[in-house]
């Protein structure tokens, strides 16, 4: 009877775990957080996190940064995608692009924000800092390094940054055992 029991329990954790969406068609729409580059001539930073793409957002957060220099036009994203390795690409990236895009289906959240003077020079140590990352072209989901790794350790080269990283951010003290 126990065994019939952890069985069904395991098929119904099985079915429940996996996502009716499709990762190649979930949003990735802009979820209108970031002022408009257009219309906002001062520096801006921000910090995102999303659930993580299907079950894994049941416990977990992806994270990513984005920048605007001050009178710049758009948006430079700083993060790291592990399929990017699949391809043998670097996993670190840093491109034009939508600062708060839905991650999969998964909308943002603003973790830290900055605006104004003196952001300027954070977004350059911000950009050094990625550039300089240890692991740009390592991933593993666990203990890391991942993208919550990548984030963790601008925050510790960018101290004024205020970075605190929320539990759900697994990976994140990689950087810091190492």
């Amino acid at each position: 009877m126990r065994i019939r029991l952890a069985l069904l329990c395991m098929m119904v954790l099985l079915f429940s775990c996996s996502s009716n969406q499709d990762w190649r068609t979930a949003s990735r729409e802009p979820a209108g957080i970031a002022p408009d580059p257009a219309q906002t001539p001062e520096a801006v930073l921000h910090v995102y996190g999303a659930d993580a793409w299907g079950w894994r957002g049941w416990f977990a957060i992806h994270t990513w940064v984005a920048a605007k220099r001050t009178g710049e036009d758009s948006y430079t994203v700083y993060d790291v995608v592990g399929w990017r390795a699949h391809r043998g690409n670097p996993v670190v990236g840093i491109a034009k692009d939508a600062p708060d895009r839905h991650w999969y289906g998964a909308p943002p959240r603003l973790l830290v924000e900055h605006r104004g003077p003196g952001v300027d020079e954070m977004i350059e140590a911000v950009d050094r800092a990625a550039r300089n990352y240890p692991w740009p072209t390592e991933y593993k989901a666990f203990p890391g390094p991942n993208s919550n790794t990548f984030v963790a350790w601008i925050g510790r080269q960018v101290p004024e940054l205020g970075l605190d990283l929320p539990f759900s951010a697994i990976g994140s003290g990689y950087a810091a055992s190492r």
